[in-house]
């Protein structure tokens, strides 16, 4: 269910975290491309590939932000929020991208395992996987309250089990020889992030598609405002997220003749801000369904025949 937070303040904090992780994670990023190179170590290199792209997924997600901020104009009358939304969908198009090239070079070093410098790679990869740590502890507040914050904590996530695989590949072939384990735990982590990242794309799509934010009970709303005293029926419900906590609700209400309109209007406002945590909400008050409410499934008949009534006269 969408929560009424202080979006401003939210945003606030969850820039700054996202620029001290966006800091580490560069820095660090540098580090370990070169410690890949030299030792030879496709882990080593795969886990940088996930950093790099942990960079870009913080970068985007700070310049959405900032973008976020713009206010409503002419062109734009929602404003610039659904941009975060963008920059979640394209991270996680940069992390199936990025998963896609590492499981095709671990095949290729499968067939020809290449020498891998164990104690450089461990070390590298512990100082990789103390960066990540302080990362997720930065963005996970804000990763429940934004998508776009969502992505860029998955990319960190993803970065830090690749740290860990990368450890145990280093532990294991300094004392075995098994250089192809490397490999392996290169496979494992690419197979770990797609999952992820196709659960990521499907949210970020579906707010693209104006589809009904996950946690919204439809069913539970037209209950809530067809029980409502004075309304006879409901149609051309629309529910959709603008963007990550930001739901909106448009509908017809068919309403009794001898029904106030002014307080039954803010009556269903006030229970749909209260029961449903909706606050942005565009309602058109009917006393007989338009010809709208023939283009959609959305018809609800609650206690009385009036509404069928109405839809059936203006057949």
């Amino acid at each position: 269910m969408s929560k009424d937070h202080d979006h401003s303040a939210a945003a606030g904090g969850n820039e700054r975290s996202l620029w001290i992780a966006f800091t580490l994670t560069f820095g660090f990023l540098i580090a370990e491309v070169i410690g890949g190179i030299a030792t030879k170590s496709l882990a080593l290199i795969s886990d940088a590939a996930h950093m790099f792209t942990d960079a870009a997924a913080l970068a985007i997600a700070l310049a959405a932000i900032r973008i976020a901020r713009r206010p409503a104009d002419k062109k734009r009358s929602f404003g610039y929020h659904r941009f975060e939304i963008l920059a979640a969908a394209f991270n996680a198009l940069l992390l199936f991208g990025v998963a896609i090239y590492i499981l095709y070079e671990a095949w290729q070093r499968l067939n020809s395992p290449a020498e891998v410098q164990s104690v450089g790679m461990l070390v590298i990869a512990s100082l990789g996987l103390i960066v990540n740590i302080v990362s997720m502890r930065m963005l996970m507040g804000g990763k429940d309250s934004s998508l776009n914050v969502k992505g860029a904590y998955l990319e960190v996530w993803s970065d830090l089990l690749g740290s860990v695989g990368v450890i145990v590949a280093a532990i294991v072939i300094r004392f075995t020889g098994w250089a192809w384990v490397d490999s392996l735990v290169a496979v494992g982590i690419g197979l770990w992030v797609l999952p992820r990242t196709w659960v990521l794309l499907r949210e970020s799509l579906n707010i693209l598609l104006e589809g009904v934010p996950d946690g919204v009970d439809v069913t539970a709303i037209e209950s809530a405002m067809t029980a409502t005293s004075g309304v006879t029926g409901i149609h051309d419900l629309h529910i959709w997220g603008l963007s990550s906590g930001k739901t909106s609700l448009s509908a017809h209400v068919v309403h009794e003749g001898s029904v106030s309109v002014g307080p039954l209007l803010t009556q269903l406002r006030q229970m749909l801000k209260e029961q449903f945590e909706i606050a942005h909400v565009t309602l058109q008050m009917e006393t007989e369904a338009c010809s709208d409410a023939l283009d959609q499934n959305h018809w609800v008949e609650p206690r009385t025949g009036l509404a069928e009534k109405a839809l059936k006269a203006s057949r």
